[in-house]
């Protein structure tokens, strides 16, 4: 077994990508070798998202073309799809092995035990490893990870979510709130320090509820209080936050989160809908009026900050009416972009057996009009930074970001353009584009 080969493909959101690294890293201290090329490998793991319909084709075309592109090797499905449509997949003749997102940790075990019985297309040898998501109360650890990021790193804090939103089938995928323990964490975010990693991303499928399943001596430890251990390493630079429900953000919060200087500026709230009525269907647990209050409170409490956040336009019922007030809403509220997404019905969760389900066409025409919104927002925020001096964490390709997330590419004529990666630097914005920043290095 030793010197096999393995190619991972990663589908999906941030947690996905670090548990990936996490299986690469299990891989390695089995001796595995870790290779680009599918066609080459002799394990091929395909790790999915399911969080929309159109994950779930690009998750079963995924499979399919490794399998065209390798026709010998183990075939291993896992992530969010293989743990929510497992029957599906293990009907599909390409795949060997099907693991769910709690075993992921154990994955060499499972690849080992068909390396011993192994028959090419035979689902007699088909190996089915999916518990329910429901049955795990602690976080899986998975011990060891592997970071590969030169400027940024994503930590994983938490699994799973309680909210159980009528259109998200992330829970069933995923399960209950579980926290990583912080000694864990901390332990982690030493380590890749090491590395020169200057940045943090704290991801999570709910980062919100962190801690809320905690006892025992660690009853009463939440997000605020691991950001506040993060923000006193050595090392670390920047503190990024993942995506966040606006419920997080209450004033006690707010008063001991604006005492880190390492936390970038930059929130990603997570809206859905403009529109009270859609968003009492949608099981959203805030109303407009409490969301503008938490826009207004960062607004207040950084003069530079930036606020993202995600739309999902042709909710079943969203009459044009309601729409009207989404956009109303946004209009008002500037978000600098908006992540739009039509909506997918997802089998298994209330909004797919709702009445008044939207017409494709009037989902795509609706999109169409946010996104405009979205360009022109970023396009008008965007020229406020001209002449203005910004810090950016270098990246590749002579790029990088600034505290609140904008992207900056430093300018072909800029004579100090030899900068190196991961590192922070100063520069002039000279030109603004749709999507980024011109920028200038000065000393």
């Amino acid at each position: 077994m030793k010197n096999k080969k393995v190619a991972i493909l990663t589908l999906g959101c941030k947690v996905n990508q670090y548990e990936s690294n996490a299986i690469v890293a299990k891989f390695l201290e089995a001796g595995y070798q870790i290779i680009e090329k599918f066609a080459e490998a002799d394990i091929c793991v395909i790790n999915t998202c399911s969080v929309t319909n159109i994950s779930d084709r690009k998750s079963r075309q995924s499979i399919r073309k490794i399998r065209e592109s390798n026709k010998n090797a183990i075939i291993v499905v896992t992530g969010c799809y293989a743990q929510v449509a497992k029957d599906t997949i293990a009907k599909m003749t390409e795949v060997n092995l099907v693991i769910g997102n709690n075993e992921k940790k154990d994955i060499v075990k499972y690849v080992e035990q068909m390396q011993n019985n192994y028959s090419m297309h035979s689902n007699e040898n088909k190996i089915i490893e999916v518990q329910d998501t429901f049955k795990p109360k602690e976080f899986s650890d998975f011990g060891i990870t592997i970071h590969n990021e030169k400027a940024r790193a994503s930590i994983k804090v938490q699994d799973g979510c309680d909210r159980f939103c009528s259109y998200c089938i992330i829970p069933y995928a995923r399960g209950r709130v579980r926290s990583r323990k912080p000694e864990s964490i901390i332990s982690e975010i030493e380590d890749i320090v090491q590395k020169g990693i200057k940045e943090v991303i704290i991801t999570g499928i709910h980062i919100a509820s962190y801690g809320k399943d905690f006892k025992d001596n660690l009853y009463g430890y939440k997000l605020i209080d691991l950001l506040e251990e993060i923000n006193n390493i050595n090392g670390i630079e920047r503190i990024r936050l993942g995506s966040i429900e606006p419920t997080l953000i209450t004033n006690d919060f707010l008063l001991r989160l604006v005492k880190l200087n390492k936390i970038c500026h930059h929130f990603h709230l997570s809206l859905q809908s403009g529109c009270d009525e859609t968003l009492k269907r949608m099981n959203r647990q805030y109303s407009i009026n409490e969301f503008s209050e938490v826009v207004k409170k960062l607004r207040d409490t950084y003069e530079d900050v930036v606020l993202t956040t995600d739309i999902i336009v042709g909710f079943p019922g969203e009459t044009k009416e309601e729409f009207e007030k989404t956009y109303n809403f946004l209009s008002q509220i500037k978000f600098y972009k908006m992540h739009v997404f039509p909506y997918s019905a997802r089998k298994g969760t209330k909004a797919a057996e709702m009445e008044n389900q939207i017409d494709g066409t009037e989902k795509e025409k609706r999109s169409k009009i946010l996104i405009e919104l979205s360009n022109k927002n970023e396009l008008e925020y965007n020229k406020l930074y001209i002449g203005k001096v910004v810090e950016i964490l270098v990246e590749e390709d002579k790029k990088g970001h600034t505290g609140n997330y904008i992207l900056v590419k430093v300018h072909e004529n800029d004579k100090k353009c030899n900068i190196i990666e991961n590192e922070i630097v100063k520069c002039k914005i000279v030109n603004v584009n749709q999507q980024f920043l011109d920028g200038i290095i000065i000393n």
